[in-house]
């Protein structure tokens, strides 16, 4: 139900229905069909969400057979996320997803696809386009809308090379949506970014740069929330966003450690965390997220998870603002320890910068030019870099090893 509310429908009635022989044609059983049937009539109900993937043909059929709008569970999440994409790269990864999503679903149903405004068009009435039921017209849409992705996705990584070049290291923050990250990341950063009770307010990753306590800068990103069963479409078309986690030094998983299902989302989102391929070397932290919405006996709970955590571990409440601090203070920690590559331009008398290096990091690499120029590559902390920077006053440029 939390995924109907979060598009603002008004929900009439709810049952879970076991199905323990899925029907081929339309999922639920006669007895099962007539029944909704009647809950329709009594209800006056216009659309129907069933929490599971249909096929296209029981879809199709259930519509038939109910004399209603049938939404499956991606149907439902493409109409979320078509309500919260806010930019224009948000909204073609929307469109992406959804146009391949209708494409399987053009068998004989409608004969045209209505496009309302901030949506996908599933739920309410005609809009601004209309996407013909066409495969070869949709075909032409997802090149098209694919094509202006290839330019967002070179200008994101254009950005993103810069960044790496960039001292900064990035941590990115990711969990289930609805955990809290945007709060925390509003918290941390003095930010405004969107922070509701609803699911997917974020879609579209925001970066700020803050600095830990010991004066180490970083790069914070807030990405979009994860939710079980994420259609793979929908993992596909926003790639480019989430790739973001892909090049963060460290993931800090934000969990609401007081939503009954915190373990189950948790592997949601590790799941998804894996399709998308980022490395197992990866540093992470896990937060457990509202504290403050726990009781006692789930506060022990979460008390003796902490001493069993294989990962940094922080129990807070971004929402009143405690363990920010201890959260900052185990990201420092990991950069206290964690080494990366940087390179710089010395000149041939700079024998004390040598040294330091030699003693502080491990020098990889040290190249004289033909006009005397000489360049260093060396792995150091990032501790180390910033007790360097001070003392030498040379920057370091950090680059990929």
């Amino acid at each position: 139900m939390s995924l109907a509310r979060a598009i603002d429908l008004d929900i009439c009635y709810a049952a879970v229905q076991p199905v323990p022989k899925p029907n081929p044609a339309t999922l639920l059983g006669g007895g099962q069909l007539e029944a909704c049937a009647e809950l329709i009539d009594a209800h006056d109900v216009k659309l129907v969400i069933i929490d599971t993937n249909l096929t296209p043909v029981q879809q199709r059929n259930l519509e038939k057979r109910l004399g209603v709008k049938i939404l499956d569970r991606t149907g439902l999440i493409l109409e979320i996320f078509g309500a919260r994409a806010a930019t224009s790269e948000g909204r073609l990864q929307v469109e992406l997803a959804n146009l391949t999503y209708q494409k399987s679903r053009l068998v004989r149903s409608w004969t045209h696809l209505e496009r309302q405004r901030g949506g996908t068009g599933f739920v309410g009435g005609p809009g601004e386009t209309q996407i013909e039921a066409d495969r070869r017209m949709i075909q032409t849409r997802i090149a098209r809308v694919k094509k202006k992705l290839e330019s967002v996705v070179r200008t994101r990584s254009l950005h993103r090379k810069a960044r790496e070049q960039a001292p900064w290291p990035v941590v990115a923050l990711v969990g289930y949506t609805n955990a809290g990250k945007s709060t925390l990341f509003n918290r941390l950063t003095n930010s405004d970014v969107m922070a509701k009770d609803m699911l997917f307010a974020t879609l579209d990753p925001t970066l700020r740069a803050i600095k830990l306590p010991g004066g180490q800068k970083i790069i914070l990103s807030d990405t979009v929330g994860f939710v079980s069963e994420l259609p793979t479409m929908l993992v596909a078309a926003f790639r480019a966003t989430l790739e973001e986690v892909l090049s963060a030094d460290v993931i800090v998983h934000v969990r609401d450690s007081s939503h009954a299902d915190s373990e189950a989302q948790r592997k949601d989102v590790i799941d998804v965390l894996h399709e998308l391929g980022v490395s197992e070397d990866t540093q992470f932290i896990e937060l457990l997220n509202k504290s403050d919405a726990m009781d006692e006996v789930m506060t022990a709970a979460a008390v003796e998870r902490m001493k069993r955590a294989d990962v940094p571990t922080v129990l807070a409440s971004a929402l009143e603002g405690r363990g920010t601090d201890e959260l900052l203070q185990a990201v420092s920690d990991i950069f206290e320890s964690k080494a990366a590559r940087f390179r710089l331009s010395i000149k041939p008398e700079q024998g004390d910068v040598i040294g330091y290096l030699h003693s502080h990091g491990q020098v990889l690499a040290h190249n004289t030019t033909g006009d005397g120029k000489q360049y260093v590559d060396v792995l150091l902390s990032y501790a180390s870099k910033g007790r360097f920077e001070k003392k030498f006053n040379n920057k370091l440029k950090r680059i990929k090893s």
